[in-house]
């Protein structure tokens, strides 16, 4: 610095000086004796002295050459200025490279992209050092609470979302036999649990023959080849794993319920629409308890309805709630042009839940069984048409005796004399009334197989002869077996 070329002058000069009267003291001691040896002490005594100042000039220079980690660490503490080491010969800001300035703003947190000329570094991280200028955590203080809570969520959550990339194989060529893989989409997830499960939408991954997933390992990524666990096309659920995966970097998501939701209620949307990773959206809960048909033709019931943007990419992604818990998983969206139009879907976490949970266990759904035949909506509508009487419920046709329903003594319809008798008409499972089949299945689907179901029927169709019957249920692949 500035202060090491000025002490270095002044040994310079003074070691001038002293060569100057060296060589008046030689001179006179050539007349006698006597003068040499008391100037031959004199000249020892100097030479140790001029000794002593180049040893002590150098390790000047050794502390400035040694002085960056220094500056480092004393950048890293804001209380204490840069250049102010116990050294007096330590290296001012102006004596940094630039690819020092640059680290140094980097380790403060301080923007620098803006810098074009080493000067305007200098600059901005002398400004640093007086305190002008924020760092991240003075920056995050300057926001509204409201704006700090939403920031603090997408850093706590995001390492929790994956970013899906699926690819395909198809023919090289029309004449080909050779097979190529080639992209086919991105899709969203988040990771379910620290081994390494990761949940999606069934559509992301369907007909794919490979998937990468890629998670956020702080400021690096992480991408492996996901192996498929099990699937639910009726609730386009899908559940991936990926392996050989730091347990730190399985940052798995809080898991909260939909079943709290109310309408007005903020939400948060992760994704990587458009293949733009780890993008944060923010609406509120338009309405609950759609309905939204799945990609396997059944509709999907419950679901939750949003306005915070949802594009393609989305799918698969979290929706969260004000705290950052799961509350549901973005799947559809109502657009003509097929980009955001406000209203988005979204499967409540209550389903996902049980699904997710079985797919892990069983690779499958075991989904449970009363064993009954029923007849289609259209079916009981046209039947209730010709008897001229009200069909409310979902129509028994056929209660085999070895199967749960028959043996709970649910009766189906039969012909007798080329007469139709009608079966039972079931109303309400577990209380809840009951209109269509899909209304049947969803409800006796909520519960486990071995699970008892309580059924409110009209006997015969009767609305005047109500009973109450109790069936325990069975897993569905049990009955065909």
């Amino acid at each position: 610095g500035a202060g090491s070329r000025a002490q270095r002058a002044r040994d310079a000069r003074l070691s001038s000086a002293r060569r100057s009267r060296l060589n008046l003291f030689v001179a006179r001691a050539a007349q006698s004796p006597h003068t040499w040896q008391h100037m031959t002490m004199r000249l020892s005594a100097a030479t140790r002295s001029l000794s002593s100042i180049l040893a002590a000039s150098l390790a000047r220079d050794a502390r400035a050459f040694s002085a960056v980690p220094i500056l480092r660490a004393r950048a890293a503490n804001r209380s204490r200025p840069l250049a102010s080491t116990r050294s007096g010969g330590a290296r001012s800001v102006s004596d940094f490279t630039t690819s020092e300035l640059k680290r140094l703003l980097s380790e403060r947190g301080i923007d620098f992209r803006d810098c074009l000329e080493k000067s305007e570094l200098v600059e901005r991280l002398q400004s640093a050092l007086r305190g002008d200028q924020p760092s991240d955590s003075s920056a995050l203080a300057a926001l509204g609470e409201g704006e700090r809570s939403v920031v603090q969520l997408f850093q706590r959550v995001s390492p929790s979302v994956a970013f899906i990339q699926t690819s395909t194989v198809r023919a090289a060529g029309p004449l080909s036999l050779r097979g190529e893989v080639v992209p086919q989409g991105s899709g969203s997830g988040f990771v379910w649990d620290d081994e390494g499960h990761v949940v999606t939408n069934y559509h992301v991954i369907r007909n794919a023959a490979d998937a990468d997933v890629t998670l956020l390992d702080g400021s690096n990524k992480i991408v492996r080849k996901a192996e498929l666990r099990g699937v639910d096309p009726d609730k386009d659920v899908a559940v991936l794993r990926v392996r050989d995966v730091p347990k730190k970097t399985l940052r798995p998501v809080t898991v909260g319920a939909s079943k709290n939701l109310r309408v007005g209620a903020s939400v948060f949307a992760v994704g990587n629409p458009f293949g733009l990773d780890h993008t944060l959206t923010q609406g509120i809960v338009s309405a609950v308890g759609r309905e939204v048909q799945g990609v396997a033709g059944r509709p999907i019931k419950g679901c939750v309805q949003t306005d915070a943007a949802i594009n393609p990419g989305n799918s698969g992604g979290p929706l969260l709630d004000a705290k950052g818990r799961l509350v549901g998983v973005n799947t559809a969206i109502y657009s003509p042009s097929g980009a955001s139009a406000g209203i988005g879907f979204a499967i409540p976490v209550d389903t996902v839940r049980r699904i997710v949970n079985q797919l892990i266990r069983y690779g499958r759904m075991l989904r449970p069984s009363m064993g009954i035949s029923v007849a289609d909506d259209q079916m009981t509508r046209g039947l209730a048409d010709r008897l001229g009487k009200p069909l409310e419920g979902v129509l028994v046709m056929e209660a085999p005796p070895n199967t749960p329903g028959g043996e709970a003594g649910l009766v189906g319809c039969m012909r007798k004399g080329g007469q139709l008798y009608l079966g039972d008409l079931i109303t309400e499972v577990n209380g809840a009334a009951v209109k269509t089949v899909e209304d049947l299945l969803a409800l006796v689907e909520e519960t486990d197989p071995g699970d008892v179901v309580t059924l409110t029927v009209h006997r015969g169709a009767d609305a005047g002869k109500v009973e109450t019957l109790s069936v325990k249920t069975v897993e569905r692949g049990a009955l065909r077996g």
